[in-house]
């Protein structure tokens, strides 16, 4: 169907962002990821999801230093 538009709960959009729903509904407050409200719940379309993923990717773990590489701590007595 032309027009129709698919609209995800904010547990499947967690899902789909992969984040908690918590995390959904934080950032359904913050206006990163936007939603309609009908009553308490709120509804997602798949295009907010889209944008929510190309404008807020998830940051990766911080590397950690290879064994010989300075962490910026001195070695050395106190």
């Amino acid at each position: 169907m032309r027009g129709m538009e698919k609209f995800f709960t904010t547990e499947e959009a967690a899902a789909e962002l992969g984040v908690t729903p918590a995390r959904a509904r934080q950032l359904i407050r913050a206006g990163v990821l936007r939603a309609q409200q009908f009553g308490r719940a709120y509804v997602v379309t798949a295009a907010a999801i889209t944008e929510a993923r190309r404008r807020h990717s998830k940051p990766g773990p911080v590397p950690k230093a290879k064994p010989g590489q300075s962490n910026g701590k001195k070695k050395g007595k106190k």
